[in-house]
């Protein structure tokens, strides 16, 4: 083989293998421009030009070759670089304490098509995931979009690499259920192509928002949140995941914080998980709840349009106390660069800021040196675009491999 073939050659595979790592750079808008894309890929003008036109080949980008100039610019501007609107989805799905929600979701973590199903979650798995699956098999006929994977989200600790619910305390089914295993199932009965994966709710959460959310662009990303019911935990780490050995790091929901407090479903006593709640606000705040609308949804609808009211104000602080001696000791272990809240932890954040950054700094150690931000979640239904990010990162890998 002549140098010309093989320096072709060398080109080529280089290109090849700069697509994944060029494709998440536009997925989580790191790259709007052509020449961003150049810069942070390390490669020449040429190569990120073919990396990009071979992406918009596959239907996974769009490539703006005429964007008009800044005012006061000079030059001609670089190419716009934005996921495509029509290009393939991944099919979302969320498991929580008072039904479920199926999505479909594009690159970018747009949402592109959801739909809710407000129904008791049975204890048996499969009938739930089934009617879940259903739901988005729906939403895909509907749409005409090709599918390339699925991801679900359900509130439990998920061991690997068995793909076990081990702990679903808020719902009904059986501890160790296969849920990875039942989903894929029902997957493949409802004619759905592609990979399936399953992970904790909160996981899911923290990887969300530090692609498209709050937590984008820290190396250290906390992130705590309520669900429908409890509370859950979630670590992210020099831009990945961490899960820990098997699955099950950052049970932060029973850690202690009230040692005369309320039992808890774990066995012990007094956990985040029923102190910061939303079952325990609306206790706190003295109000029954009720059944037409989800726990998370009364508590929320509670604090933001009743502030004012005594008992009300009187829980809140009771809670945001709670919660901040938890974070307290998170960041006394952790050290983290940024902590994101969810749920009504986000609730709670917005209504009194400052007294939850009080009682975090006053027990850290390093709280009153160089005080952690504390921020709140951003992104709509963050749990279903983190189970599709799941979906999609095989696709992230390996765009040419994954699409073949």
């Amino acid at each position: 083989m002549n140098g010309k073939s093989t320096t072709t050659r060398t080109k080529l595979e280089r290109g090849r293998s700069a697509l994944g790592p060029a494709l998440e750079l536009v997925h989580t808008g790191r790259a709007p421009t052509r020449a961003v894309l150049t810069s942070e890929l390390g490669v020449t003008r040429a190569t990120a030009g073919a990396v990009a036109a071979e992406l918009e080949a596959l239907g996974l980008i769009r490539v703006d070759s005429s964007p008009g100039s800044a005012a006061g610019s000079q030059g001609r501007p670089s190419h716009r670089l934005s996921v495509r609107d029509s290009g393939p989805v991944v099919l979302a799905a969320q498991v929580h304490a008072d039904g479920f929600r199926a999505a479909l979701v594009g690159l970018g973590g747009r949402i592109v098509a959801t739909v809710p199903g407000c129904v008791a979650v049975m204890a048996d798995p499969a009938q739930v995931l089934g009617e879940v699956v259903e739901a988005g098999a729906q939403l895909l006929r509907e749409s005409g979009l090709r599918c390339v994977g699925t991801g679900l989200a359900v509130p439990s600790a998920v061991a690997e690499p068995e793909g076990t619910a081990l702990n679903p305390l808020h719902i009904a089914w059986p501890a160790g259920a296969p849920v990875r295993d039942i989903f894929s199932a029902c997957v493949r009965a409802a004619g759905i192509n592609g990979p399936a994966f399953t992970g904790n709710d909160v996981n899911l959460t923290a990887l969300a928002e530090h692609r498209h959310g709050a937590g984008r662009g820290a190396q250290h990303l906390l992130c705590v949140a309520t669900g429908h019911r409890g509370v859950g935990g979630a670590l992210v780490l020099d831009g990945r995941l961490h899960s820990g050995s098997s699955g099950l790091a950052l049970e932060v929901g029973h850690l202690t914080v009230n040692a005369e407090g309320r039992p808890c479903h774990c066995g012990g006593r007094g956990c985040l998980d029923v102190e910061t709640d939303p079952l325990a606000f609306l206790t706190a705040a003295r109000r029954e709840p009720g059944p037409e609308e989800s726990l998370l949804k009364q508590s929320g609808d509670l604090l933001r349009a009743e502030y004012g009211d005594p008992d009300v104000r009187a829980a809140a602080e009771e809670l945001i106390d709670r919660l901040g001696l938890g974070l307290a000791g998170l960041v006394n272990i952790l050290n983290p660069d940024r902590i994101i809240l969810g749920g009504l932890h986000r609730d709670l954040l917005e209504a009194d800021p400052e007294r939850l950054r009080a009682v975090v700094a006053d027990r850290s150690l390093w709280g009153r040196s160089g005080s952690v931000p504390i921020l709140a979640c951003t992104l709509d239904h963050n749990s279903l675009v983190g189970a599709a990010e799941l979906a999609w990162q095989p696709v992230l890998d390996d765009p040419l491999a994954a699409l073949a």
